[in-house]
């Protein structure tokens, strides 16, 4: 079947009330986000916000040296482009598409306009940067004091949670890039869960077999992660659930 698209598909779209979003829809356009595309690049001026639905998008640092990691991640939690409202138009990072799908973009003049209305959309996304700083700060701790396996296993969950599918279409060379470590490690995580039955794995394709599985492995990362944002966020269903038949 076709995939549908939906603006309420993003949880920060989905969670403003008619009178707010209708300021927005109008000027909101649907785009396909490809693997591989680069929305921003360090220090080039931010034109677009990006409110991902099916796609995920890495906030990823790249050094003189070509080593790399991700920073954060953005599915249809967030946004891409916190930079907009936050008093700066440049960012020092790069944010590239991690797994296909498609988003909404916004004018960043007029992302600006309705953040200074204040209103919920302000709200929320000082909500959303609070969240998003924490999983940063939890990122940068848990790449260095926890095992590539935990890693592995935490970045699988965040994507699961955000694309709701167990196959997911990536090579262990783009997770390795996303948690700064060496492919060689990637390969071993990877055999490790598929020989405990977590996993299936073949060139490109990683299939979640047992969830549980993952959950018992992870390390606290995910969950401090997770129960911020569902602190931070729990209002985020308010239109969606509001228009439900």
């Amino acid at each position: 079947m076709p995939e549908s698209h939906n603006s309420s598909q993003n949880h920060l779209l989905a969670a403003l009330p008619p009178a707010e979003f209708a300021r927005l829809e109008g000027q909101l356009q649907r785009v396909p986000m490809p693997l591989g595309q680069i929305l921003y690049r360090p220090g080039e001026q931010l034109h677009h916000a990006f409110f991902p639905t099916t796609a995920i998008v890495s906030l990823h640092h790249v050094l003189a040296s070509g080593a790399s990691a991700e920073s954060a991640g953005v599915g249809n939690e967030g946004m891409v482009g916190i930079s907009l409202f936050m008093g700066g138009d440049t960012v020092p990072s790069s944010a590239v598409v991690q797994s296909s799908g498609h988003g909404y973009r916004l004018e960043s003049s007029l992302l600006k306009h309705e953040f200074d209305r204040g209103g919920l959309l302000q709200n929320l996304l000082l909500r959303y940067t609070q969240a998003l700083m924490t999983q940063t700060a939890q990122t940068a701790v848990c790449n260095r004091h926890h095992s590539i396996e935990q890693q592995l296993c935490r970045w699988l969950l965040l994507t699961l949670d955000r694309v709701g599918q167990r196959e997911l279409v990536m090579t262990q060379e783009l997770v390795a890039s996303m948690l700064g470590v060496r492919r060689e490690g990637i390969t071993a995580a990877a055999g490790s869960l598929q020989l405990a039955g977590v996993i299936s794995y073949r060139r490109g394709h990683i299939s979640v077999l047992h969830r549980a599985g993952l959950e018992s492995r992870v390390c606290e990362c995910y969950g401090v992660v997770k129960k911020q944002f569902a602190r931070l966020l729990c209002g985020v269903r308010y239109r969606q659930e509001a228009t439900v038949d």
